[in-house]
């Protein structure tokens, strides 16, 4: 009975790992170990990245398993290589039967080749050259509602009103707007002496 009852879950277990495999295909290796079967423990494989077989022996972590059930059912996401040295992500899951014996595994094998490959790939495109270059995206947009906006935060920064700056705090903050470009919009300096409460003539020498 145990026998039949183990060949099922085999069976049900080949079935999950033929569905992952042609869900992940093609960097994605699903392995179903039968544990109750060390040296041909291999009993089902899709995508067969390892080069393995049906009917090869079990590894090290299976062994692991079968002698000691307190093993981790789970192993998740650990570091492994495949024999011509590609990196792997592999996570192990282990199968018990009534008793609390391992009696399977189910383990995905992920080829890092190609994600590694996307991922120099995506941080060259998004690599940003450290210039100083300041400019606005927004579409449209009211340039005094950006100044106004600018010149409202910094002030709520120090606790006080644009118009309440102190000289020292004002002239930092004209430098601010000059080096992100708003002086240099149409009427920027107007506007920003407006919301300060100060002349165009006082934001030219703060912005020197």
């Amino acid at each position: 009975m145990k026998k039949k009852s183990n060949k099922q879950l085999l069976e049900m277990l080949g079935h999950v790992a033929e569905g992952l495999g042609e869900t992940f295909a093609p960097f994605c290796e699903v392995v179903v170990h039968d544990l109750s079967n060390p040296k041909n423990a291999i009993y089902a494989i899709e995508n067969s990245l390892s080069g393995r077989e049906v009917g090869q022996s079990v590894t090290e972590l299976g062994l692991a398993r079968i002698r000691d059930p307190e093993f981790p059912a789970v192993i998740a996401n650990y570091a492994n290589t495949f024999p011509d040295g590609r990196k792997v992500k592999s996570t192990s899951i282990g199968i018990k039967d009534e008793n609390g014996e391992y009696v399977a595994a189910l383990c995905l094998n992920v080829d890092l080749t190609l994600f590694q490959s996307f991922q120099g790939a995506i941080s060259q495109f998004t690599r940003i050259d450290d210039k100083e270059v300041h400019e606005h995206l927004d579409a449209g947009g009211n340039p005094s509602d950006r100044i106004h906006a600018r010149i409202d935060e910094f002030a709520a920064a120090r606790a006080t009103t644009p118009r309440s700056l102190k000289p020292v705090d004002r002239k930092q903050l004209v430098q601010e707007l000059k080096k992100a470009g708003l002086l240099e919009v149409r009427r920027g300096a107007e506007i920003a002496a407006a919301h300060m409460g100060v002349s165009r003539a006082t934001v030219y020498s703060d912005a020197k």
